[in-house]
């Protein structure tokens, strides 16, 4: 007698038709379509995202190289404390200026706050960006930003987050949130305003 076919109970069938279809039309329309090498690591890095004890944006679980030290990271790693993170361009004077303001913070509140210094211009790479650091002196996390990263920032914030003359910064508070601050240069004291620190008193003080 033949067996009758067992099938999959239908909540499961319903989830795995859902991501199924997802992904057909993830490959299909979505961008990622044009680059099938990195498709697979992009998809990996959303679904990394799903962590149900702390469900933060599929962008904080990308692979970044530091490019100074060569290390791996990700966002999601430095989540805890608060985080400025900043989108520039090498060539981007304003940038420069608020690169300026962030050694600043640096100088003043120490490890307290973690920076990170993105590239999201698809021309440089991290030789440019090494070399830019290390010409000014500054000692914080720069990486390059993936294409897929940066499409996802800018899904998230719009394309300011991406238009270094504005010199855009998204702050990422210790419980993973995060927003856009103002466009223009911002000052290490208004920044420590937006985070909501108190100053680290001076010694003597």
């Amino acid at each position: 007698m033949r067996r009758p076919t067992r099938w999959p109970p239908r909540a499961a069938l319903s989830v795995a038709g859902i991501a199924t279809i997802g992904l057909v039309l993830l490959f299909m329309f979505g961008p990622l379509a044009e680059r099938p090498a990195i498709a697979e690591e992009a998809v990996q890095s959303a679904s990394a995202a799903l962590d149900p004890a702390l469900n933060l944006p599929a962008w904080m679980d990308f692979e970044l190289i530091d490019a100074v030290t060569e290390e791996s990271f990700t966002i999601r790693e430095l989540i805890g404390k608060p985080i400025l993170l900043e989108s520039f361009a090498v060539w981007c004077s304003i940038c420069l200026r608020q690169q300026k303001e962030m050694a600043l913070l640096v100088e003043r509140e120490g490890d307290r706050i973690v920076h990170i210094s993105l590239d999201t211009d698809p021309n440089e790479d991290l030789a440019k960006v090494r070399e830019h650091a290390l010409a000014h002196g500054f000692d914080w996390r720069y990486a390059v930003a993936p294409i897929e990263m940066t499409q996802q920032l800018i899904e998230a914030f719009g394309l300011t987050v991406v238009n270094a003359p504005r010199a855009p910064v998204v702050l990422i508070e210790p419980d993973g949130s995060s927003r856009l601050l103002p466009n223009g240069v911002k000052s290490a004291d208004r920044l420590l305003e937006e985070i909501g620190l108190e100053p680290t008193p001076e010694d003597g003080e």
